[in-house]
């Protein structure tokens, strides 16, 4: 059966992360909840991830896109051998400080996407992630994941369509894109959940903050190229997908890319977890036990 794009498995159990502590399936897929204890006793906090089955599509920008770079061609088919769960929104404040322990964060709200974090901070965030909930498995997502991901099956510069407006993506409105009027420059990040989700129930992939990939960026070429993926390690640059609060419309296209160095932080680069593995982490709930 397939729903918004998406080819379900058989069964959810064949593919639910390590420490679920619910799941599910709406419209956009099967969903999975995890959670992480706050110290002090209160609410744990929760992030949703959503099942991104296997599949193929056409990565980089087409010829004639406006605002067409080089090094978003050419464009060429990829395809993706194994499914993965990918968070539905960047992460917040509030996991990285139950995580971390202080918010590094310019603009303060527990439910915006943590910001001023490097490359390198992340890393050292998924370890102690990782001690937390023992074998979670949470990794980036290869810079070709996200792209997948973040169309959710469509062809155009944006999952929207050709153009976006503010009231869609958070960007600086005096520059849009496509023949789209001039609109709101917010100057901040929003909530996570603030504006829609894509049709397999992605939050935000395009603006409101950068978001760091776990490889370098790689040459494309003509042909097919099967679960591509750049440079890896801690040197080398790292590709950063997506967009900004701050960016002009066309930077947030689903083909733009971005690389810098691991270890620069600004108020605009964030990231989303993605589960690589599924771990041996406690019993996974029944079926009775999902939502």
């Amino acid at each position: 059966m397939s729903v918004a794009g998406v080819v379900r498995p058989d069964s959810i159990h064949a593919v639910l992360p390590a420490w679920p502590t619910a799941f599910g399936d709406d419209l956009c897929g099967w969903w999975s909840d995890i959670e992480v204890p706050r110290r002090d006793g209160e609410e744990a906090v929760r992030q949703r991830f959503r099942w991104i089955e296997p599949g193929e599509f056409e990565m980089g920008s087409p010829e004639g896109e406006a605002e067409q770079r080089d090094f978003e061609g050419p464009r060429h088919r990829v395809v993706l051998t194994q499914g993965f769960w990918l968070a539905d929104t960047a992460c917040t404040q509030a996991m990285w400080e139950v995580v971390v322990g202080k918010n590094p964060s310019h603009f303060k709200g527990p439910d915006r996407p943590v910001e001023q974090v490097s490359w390198l901070d992340v890393k050292s965030f998924l370890a102690k992630l990782e001690t937390l909930l023992p074998g979670l498995g949470a990794g980036l997502p290869t810079e070709a994941e996200w792209e997948y991901a973040c169309r959710a099956g469509t062809r155009t510069p944006f999952w929207f369509g050709e153009t976006i407006t503010p009231e869609e993506v958070n960007y600086d409105g005096n520059h849009p894109y496509g023949g789209a009027a001039k609109g709101l420059y917010r100057q901040e990040t929003v909530d996570v959940k603030a504006l829609p989700a894509n049709g397999w129930g992605l939050y935000q992939m395009h603006g409101n903050v950068w978001e760091w990939c776990r490889d370098g960026s790689r040459s494309y070429a003509e042909g097919e190229a099967v679960d591509p993926v750049g440079p890896e390690g801690s040197e080398g640059s790292r590709v950063l997908r997506g967009g900004a609060w701050h960016i002009n419309a066309w930077d947030a296209r689903s083909a733009y890319r971005l690389a810098i160095p691991p270890g620069l932080a600004s108020r605009s680069l964030g990231f989303r977890l993605r589960l690589r593995s599924l771990g041996s982490g406690p019993a996974r709930p029944s079926a009775e036990q999902a939502e």
